[in-house]
Formats: structure tokens, C-alpha cells, sequence
């Protein structure tokens, strides 16, 4: 029986907050809210964290920040439509890869182990949700509108009305996506390392 929702937004390396957000199924209320930054303290969250296997675990795929090289660079930016044209462009330093490995490992883990775990993409969950918004993505005001809109549009009573990281607000986001899972309202997008990727149907 599922007993609560997992969110995690994963961050492309240490040095970038992870949020992680934990949220009742029965009462819909948040329960956990913390900044994680190295895959250790991850690692720990997940070890200590007891409804492992009564809950389901939504965790953003990072985007891959790897310094590319000249016009590689302009050629790997996110808004290039570049595999209908892969014979034209090689694969060097594997900048067609649009997002991170990073934890890939350890979330396949848990799902052998019987833990409910998917992935998800951010920016296509916010848009589903009508949480997207037209400031420059993780910006303060973008932050603010993020907030505003979990607060008074989906219920979060609970938030704070000083500025939250940006990171636990995607978690709740992940949250959001983990209900609408059980609520069978999701559809694979695609595999990324042996995981589902899902969003709003």
C-alpha cells in the first residue's frame, strides 16, 4: 500500500543542491523537506528513509553541464533539433548527451531492491502541471513564481512565504508527479539507464 510520495531534484554535481520532498498520501501534506548536495548524503537519505517500499519515488534527470569545445558547444545547446540529422554531426565527447548519469547507479539499485522509483524531466513536468513560467529558468523570480504557484494553486499551505531553494520546489513538483502516477494520470516518455521516464499524461 502506498503510503507516501517521494520527490528528488537531482543536481548535475555536488556543488548544486539536490532537493528531496516527502509528502503523506492520505492527507496530502508535506512531512520532509531538506537540501542534499553529494551522492553520499543521497545514499543516506535512502538507507534511513523507513517506507522505502510503501511509496513512490519521482527523481529528475540532471542536466550533463560538461564543458564542450567550439562549435560543439553552440551545436549541443538544448533547443538544437540535432537527431534528425545524426549522420552530420558526430558524437564527440558525447555532447549529444542531454542529461547526467549522475546517480543512475543508485536508483537502479533501489528499484531491484522493490522500491518504486521513476524519472522525470523538470521543465516537461512544470509545463504539464501549469507551473512554467516565462522568467529564466532557476532565476529568483522564477524561484518566486514556482512557489507562489505550489502554494495557492495546488495547496502547499504549509510553505514558508520567505524564498524556498529552487531545489526543494522541484522535489514537490516530483511529488505531485509521484501522485499522479498512482493515480494512473502518467505516460513513459522514455527508458534513461533502466528507469522509466514519466510525465502527465
Amino acid at each position: 500500500m502506498i503510503t507516501h510520495y517521494v520527490g528528488m531534484s537531482l543536481g548535475p554535481s555536488s556543488s548544486i543542491e539536490s532537493g528531496v520532498a516527502v509528502r503523506e498520501a492520505q492527507t496530502g501534506k508535506l512531512i520532509h523537506l531538506d537540501k542534499l548536495f553529494s551522492m553520499n548524503d543521497i545514499e543516506l537519505f535512502f538507507n534511513n528513509y523507513v517506507s522505502l517500499k510503501n511509496s513512490i519515488i519521482c527523481v529528475s534527470l540532471p542536466w550533463d553541464n560538461t564543458m564542450l569545445e567550439g562549435k560543439w558547444r553552440v551545436l549541443s545547446k538544448q533547443y538544437q533539433l540535432i537527431h534528425n540529422e545524426e549522420e552530420r554531426f558526430l558524437n564527440r565527447d558525447n555532447w549529444m548527451q542531454r542529461f547526467s548519469t549522475r546517480g543512475s547507479d543508485l536508483l537502479l539499485n533501489l528499484k531491484e531492491g522493490g522500491a518504486d522509483v521513476y524519472r522525470f524531466e523538470v521543465y516537461l513536468t512544470r509545463q504539464k502541471l501549469n507551473l512554467y513560467s516565462n522568467y529564466k529558468e532557476r532565476s529568483s523570480a522564477d524561484c518566486k513564481f514556482l512557489q507562489g504557484a505550489l502554494k495557492y494553486e495546488h495547496g502547499f499551505d504549509e510553505l514558508p512565504a520567505n524564498m524556498m531553494p529552487m531545489g526543494e520546489l522541484e522535489a514537490i513538483t516530483g511529488t505531485l508527479l509521484a501522485e499522479a502516477k498512482l493515480n494512473n494520470q502518467t505516460e513513459n516518455i522514455f527508458e534513461f539507464k533502466g528507469l522509466s521516464v514519466i510525465n502527465i499524461a
